[in-house]
């Protein structure tokens, strides 16, 4: 099958291959071809160039041609962080935070990490499947093309590895590419032999001695995430877990400084974790430290902007010469959207996020931080055919300005068509 789209108004972030990711100045600039062709051959990215120097077809065989005049073609987003495998929404939370209740507050009465997991338990493994490729049907129209998903609702060794290998089903069933992270350390349970929260050594030790030997056995993570919060995990506790997981060969991934400094980010880096995410309350010191680091800083503006949390220090992570990468925390209690669209505007009207940077961010560094960006993240020769065409508009700073809309048309996954908006 070969592809073939012609009349581009602007090819977006179409590079040689070479950044694996950008960082501080670099991310305020995007590379464009304006009045571009870009050519698809079976799942991968052929060639492209700009119009006056295409030389035409010479061979029609199992060819499609797309006319995308006054219209836009970028990288699908990648999406790093989500917990999009679960049941039941939480909309009750939502009115008991209108009426005042902090976070914490809902968590205590039962709400929260634990509600999930308890409507978790009581599903089954199709149901979850099914109403999780719904979401992920509905993020690819909205041209994400790749996405990470949490375990982390399970709380019990069966539990988790139903989650976990409903992502693994997802993985065989979807076009993008799935990354698995394994989150049982995202709460204490409660502990069914007595109906009391369970203690937090018995639950490191289930976790550590049960957990992560059968996740590994059955290969069901890439990943190993650690809620490190207060009143959740402790950095040291982090430290412990992600270093036993690296042991199986699942590097980590840290929710790092979300609702108050726990030492995320020291405990990320400590573990050459991939990613830290939230940032909310990342302080200068982190900063400095993650400069000395590959741990790609990642901000979720959908949990922050739901929880009306004090915003992350976007701005300084950039302008002290670090990478940034934006993905959305789909999930039922904090962020019940994985518009990736959103996330991007959200982060450039209250970050002061430039257009280019918050592309950068949603493409080739997402695409870091969840080990992909030498196959995702940027329009490149060889690289995998996940692309969007807009519908038509001016020019790619229209995305995050027009932010209560879709501008995704067309979505191209491994070179096929997907949907036509």
């Amino acid at each position: 099958m070969k592809l073939l789209i012609k009349n581009i108004k602007s090819l977006v972030q179409a590079d040689d291959g070479s950044r694996q990711k950008v960082s501080g100045a670099e991310m305020k600039i995007l590379p464009c071809l304006n009045d571009a062709w870009l050519a698809i051959e079976d799942d991968k990215i052929a060639d492209f160039g700009k119009m006056e120097n295409f030389s035409g077809i010479s061979d029609w065989t199992n060819l499609q041609v797309i006319d995308a005049t006054d219209k836009l073609v970028l990288p699908c987003w990648c999406d790093s962080h989500t917990h999009l495998v679960y049941t039941g929404s939480r909309e009750s939370e939502f009115v008991d935070r209108v009426n005042g209740l902090t976070y914490e507050e809902i968590a205590k009465r039962g709400g929260g990490i634990l509600n999930s997991a308890k409507k978790l338990a009581e599903a089954t493994e199709d149901e979850l499947f099914d109403s999780a490729m719904k979401r992920i049907h509905e993020v690819i129209l909205q041209g994400t093309g790749a996405i990470e998903i949490k375990s982390g609702y399970g709380l019990t060794l069966e539990a988790e590895l139903k989650m976990l290998r409903v992502i693994k089903r997802i993985k065989e069933n979807t076009p993008i590419p799935v990354k698995a992270t394994f989150l049982g350390a995202h709460a204490v349970p409660i502990d069914a032999s007595t109906g009391l929260s369970m203690t937090k050594q018995k639950y490191m030790e289930l976790l550590i001695n049960e957990m992560l030997p059968r996740i590994a056995k059955e290969k069901l993570a890439d990943y190993c995430d650690v809620f490190c919060e207060q009143n959740y995990f402790t950095k040291a506790e982090t430290i412990r877990i992600l270093t036993e997981a690296n042991k199986y060969g699942m590097k980590g991934k840290v929710h790092a400084e979300q609702l108050s400094h726990s030492g995320g980010v020291e405990a990320g880096i400590e573990c050459n974790a991939l990613s830290v995410d939230h940032l909310e309350f990342v302080n200068d010191k982190d900063i400095q430290l993650l400069k000395k680091s590959d741990v790609m800083p990642t901000i979720l503006p959908g949990a922050q902007y739901f929880l009306c949390l004090q915003y992350p220090p976007a701005r300084k992570i950039i302008d002290a010469g670090l990478p940034l990468a934006i993905s959305s925390d789909y999930n039922p209690g904090s962020s019940p959207s994985g518009n990736m669209n959103f996330m991007i505007s959200h982060a450039c009207v209250h970050y002061k996020l430039t257009p280019e940077e918050a592309i950068n961010a949603a493409t080739i560094n997402a695409a870091y931080a969840m080990g992909l960006s030498k196959t995702h993240g940027s329009i490149a020769v060889g690289k995998q055919a996940n692309i969007f065409i807009t519908k038509e508009i001016p020019n790619y700073s229209f995305i995050p300005y027009s932010f209560a809309n879709n501008p995704v048309e067309t979505v191209i996954i491994n070179g096929q068509l997907i949907v036509d908006n």
